[in-house]
């Protein structure tokens, strides 16, 4: 009897260290949970400059949440990792794309791209399949007015983007009365230029000429002369880097010299400068997000300088900080907080979370209205100084330098 209870005890002794050892084996060799964001990002092609911003926000997010420890989701911890492809600036590759990351990769959330004619096609797609996505890149209203369930963005909508340079100009000079618009055709540059004529009622400006000109154009001469035979104090641009740059040429070389220029994208990229050099002097850009601004947040970083400083760590070949990079890292965000206060990934608890997130971040306040845009984030205005850098200049409470007005003619300079 004796020798039977100790061959039991033993027999069970070695079941608890094989079930234990299992377990250490099973825990060892576990794969960790992971949730994959999936995004079309132009990597060459007219937006090429651009993407690259998006691209390397999205990676610095991940690679920090990461360094972190990852999300901690339900008791559960997940690493995030990042699956994208080059759409080419490409609107049909845009579609293919998205298509693949959902139907080939099966990525669980997706990421919107550059552009708001890109996230449009992204976001009818996401819709399709249900699946939220965050677009930190596509500011058009006509993006979000189709009765969406699963598209949110954290930008201000495109119909603001310009309002803070009119209202950096007459706070510098009240007594500005015109302006003048050139808008290229696409939705984000129209958007823009519909939310210039509106503001500029509401503020009392008198929008003189407004022309159109499509996107890749090559001269907008004709255009700039009528301009100049109206002489409005501010000449106001809706469009993109490319056109950006030939508005400034071709101002300069017909002698076109208002008191201010704003452009509303193209200013604050590096090729800007240097291209332009020192025509590119006091030109004035609206800015989603500055190092500068006064953002207090709960998320990793909780500062706009503690972002900017950070993120130049990793990636030590910027000189400054684009503000499609804070984009990008806002887009995730978004879903961080959703991952943690729903306690899930599920697909539709997660959609129905961020809709009610109401969150303080470096990049700013960040709140869904009913059709998903961030309706509390207001922009701030950049201009380029002759010492060769640009300065926030506007809010005036945060600005860095004084706004440079009036900007000299060109034969002054």
């Amino acid at each position: 009897m004796w020798q039977q209870r100790c061959w039991l005890r033993r027999l069970a002794y070695l079941m608890i260290i094989g079930l234990l050892g299992g377990c250490i084996s099973t825990s060892a060799n576990q794969q960790p949970l992971v949730i994959t964001f999936g995004a079309s990002i132009s990597i060459t092609g007219k937006t090429a400059k651009e993407g690259e911003y998006v691209r390397d926000g999205y990676q610095f997010f991940v690679d920090t949440l990461n360094a972190q420890g990852g999300i901690l989701v339900g008791g559960q911890r997940y690493q995030l990792r990042l699956r994208y492809y080059d759409d080419e600036s490409n609107l049909e590759r845009t579609a293919e794309l998205y298509e693949k990351l959902i139907n080939h990769d099966q990525v669980d959330f997706l990421l919107g791209p550059y552009g708001s004619d890109a996230t449009s096609v992204a976001v009818a797609i996401a819709e399709k399949y249900h699946i939220p996505l965050v677009s930190g890149h596509g500011s058009a209203s006509s993006i979000y007015a189709n009765n969406y369930h699963y598209i949110f963005s954290v930008q201000t909508p495109a119909r603001h983007y310009l309002n803070g340079v009119m209202d950096a100009v007459l706070a510098a000079d009240p007594s500005l009365k015109t302006l003048a618009l050139l808008s290229e055709t696409d939705s984000f540059s129209q958007d823009v230029a519909q939310g210039v004529r509106d503001y500029a009622q509401q503020r009392g400006l008198n929008v003189v000429y407004h022309g159109d000109y499509p996107s890749d154009a090559r001269d907008v001469s004709h255009h700039l002369n009528i301009i100049k035979q109206l002489q409005p104090d501010m000449l106001l641009g809706a469009g993109h880097l490319q056109e950006a740059l030939l508005i400034v040429k071709q101002a300069k070389s017909l002698d076109l010299s208002p008191k201010a220029i704003g452009l509303s994208v193209g200013p604050l990229l590096p090729q800007f400068r240097a291209n332009l050099q020192h025509d590119a002097d006091y030109i004035l850009g609206p800015t989603q997000w500055t190092p500068a601004l006064d953002y207090h947040g709960d998320d990793s970083w909780q500062t706009p300088a503690a972002f900017a400083q950070a993120f130049r760590q990793q990636y030590p070949q910027y000189k400054s900080v684009p503000y499609q990079v804070a984009e990008s890292a806002a887009s995730l965000i978004v879903f961080q907080r959703a991952f943690e206060r729903a306690g899930t990934i599920d697909r539709l608890a997660v959609r129905d979370t961020i809709k009610g997130l109401k969150l303080d971040t470096f990049f700013g306040p960040i709140q869904f209205d009913a059709q998903g845009v961030n309706s509390e984030k207001p922009m701030a205005v950049e201009q380029l100084h002759p010492d060769g850098q640009k300065y926030t200049v506007f809010p005036q409470a945060v600005a860095e330098q004084p706004l440079l007005y009036p900007m000299p003619t060109w034969s002054q300079r």
